[in-house]
This record gives structure tokens, sequence and C-alpha cells, in this order.
């Protein structure tokens, strides 16, 4: 499979799904509109995208939350974004979004984030630009855990190169769990057409890794000790999520996932249009921290 060259690389969230393991909180309400903390959830993969530099980004969301997701952040142009919005009828798998997303991405490569995934660490933004500056292949990167059984877990051979991705193994191989982002070539919608539904009648993102480890075109980046990844997929992480985020903004007095910020600094959005959004937020402690950072 070859990739179609210089294309931009464009964003996916993946914000679908029943939020089951949250019921009864996400029976009325979708889980990545939840508030994590300050903000909805939904803003903070969003901010890991605007951090790799990405501007046109998908929202594959279930049919029926997609106009509360619309509601809530619009078209983006008030961030300097193109969002598009995709549903998803039924949860039948991550690799599945490729699928969903194939028309819109049209050969670019992407870079895909899991709408409950938090991700925070200095170096973030460089570690995803080496990942993007990959003319071909895809990228992943693993995360030390305690309970590396829960999730997609890395093997790795003597050398430390990756040999394996094993889905919630009952001996895993290290203790490197695959985190939910993804920075894949344009051939990911191929590959994803390849696939055939696991056990549990889903297309596993594992199965669409094996396909570039196959290849010899899979790279993992390890994120050490400086770096958080949450995600928020129980009542426990959620709160424990929310808290890192209330601890963290607390101590330093600086905003995470704030997508205002990340736009004006990265010259996407003008002086008038950050004062109008200040404005317009300005009676919450949120609005009152951008009018402080830039009144």
């Amino acid at each position: 499979m070859t990739d179609a060259p210089n294309k931009p690389r464009k964003g996916i969230i993946l914000a679908g799904g029943t939020g089951s393991r949250l019921w009864p909180i996400t029976l009325g309400v979708s889980k990545q509109l939840l508030p994590l903390y300050d903000k909805p959830m939904v803003y903070y993969p969003l901010s890991v995208l605007m951090l790799a530099g990405i501007r046109e980004i998908a929202i594959i969301t279930t049919p029926e939350d997609q106009a509360q997701f619309q509601r809530l952040i619009g078209d983006g142009a008030q961030w300097g974004l193109r969002l598009t919005y995709i549903a998803q009828p039924s949860p039948d798998g991550l690799a599945q979004a490729y699928l969903l997303a194939e028309d819109f991405l049209d050969g670019a490569p992407s870079a895909m984030v899991l709408g409950d995934n938090i991700f925070f660490g200095h170096g973030l933004p460089e570690m995803m630009a080496s990942a993007d500056s990959q003319p071909a292949g895809g990228t992943v990167f693993g995360y030390r855990v305690a309970d590396p059984e829960r999730y997609g877990v890395v093997a790795f051979d003597a050398d430390g190169a990756v040999q394996a991705i094993i889905e919630k193994p009952a001996k895993p191989p290290s203790n490197y769990a695959v985190t939910g982002l993804y920075f894949l070539d344009g051939t990911a919608p191929a590959r994803a057409r390849t696939l055939t539904p696991s056990a549990r009648g889903e297309l596993e993102i594992t199965s669409l890794l094996e396909t570039y480890l196959a290849d010899g075109t899979l790279r993992v980046e390890t994120m050490g000790r400086g770096y958080a990844w949450l995600d928020t997929g129980t009542h426990e992480s959620l709160l424990d999520a929310g808290n890192f985020v209330r601890t963290l903004q607390a101590r330093q007095g600086l905003q995470v996932g704030c997508p205002e910020e990340i736009s004006f600094t990265k010259g996407w959005i003008s002086r008038a249009e950050l004062d109008a959004q200040i404005a317009r937020l300005g009676k919450s402690s949120y609005g009152k921290y951008l009018a402080a950072q830039f009144g």
C-alpha cells in the first residue's frame, strides 16, 4: 500500500459509543460532553490535535449526540479550525473510524485521538511533530501502566524494537500500553477494509496496527515519567482525571486543554476574535483566566 504524498495530516476525534460503563450519568448525554473539571471532556483531545498543528478535524459521534456537539463547538471557526461531523451508527470498533472517515481523509494521513483520553506533558507537541514528520507508516505511543492486562500491550525485542501488540493479554509482555493516539498514513482506510471483526464483533485497532507491523512500518514512541495519560472510562478514572486537571491548574495557574489559548498563540485567530470569546465567557473562571492571560 502506498500513501498519498504531500497532503496535510487531518485529525479524527472518536467520540461515539454508549458510555455504558458510566451509566446512569451517560444515559442522557455523551461521555465526551461530560465536564472534566472546568471544561467539556472533548476539549482535551481536541487540544491535543491542535497542539499537533492540525486544523481540519472530523468528530465522530453517535447520530443522537451529534447536535449536542455542534451546539457546543460548532464548525470550529472560533478557534481557526474546520470541523466535520460524522455519525457512527453503531460502535463497531476503533478501526471502524477509518472507514467512516475515508471520504473526509481523501487519502491524507491522519492523527486519531479517542474522545475520552487525556494527554499532558512537556514535550508532547515535539513528540507529535516527530510522528507527523514520518513519510509513511504509523506511530503509536506507549505508556507505562501498573495494570497492562487491561490494554493493548507492546511486546519489545531485546533491542527495544516493537515485536507485537497484544490486546488485553493474560500475561503481559511489558508494562507499556498503547494509548488512544494514533498517527497513521493515508493507507489506513484501505487497511481497515481488509479487517474482519474479532470475536466480540468489532474491528480492532490492534488488528489495524498489526498490518503496519507486518510491513515493518509501525513505530512505538514511549512516553516517559514526565507525561500523563488518563482515560475516563469508569467513574473512578473520570474523577481522577478531573482532580488531576484541577491540581495542575491550581498549582501552575495555567489552563490544561484550552482551545482559545492554543489557537491565539498559534496565530489561528486574531486578537479581536479572542476578545469576543473572552467577552462571551467572561463570567466564568475560564473566561477570567483568558482575560488575565491576554488582558
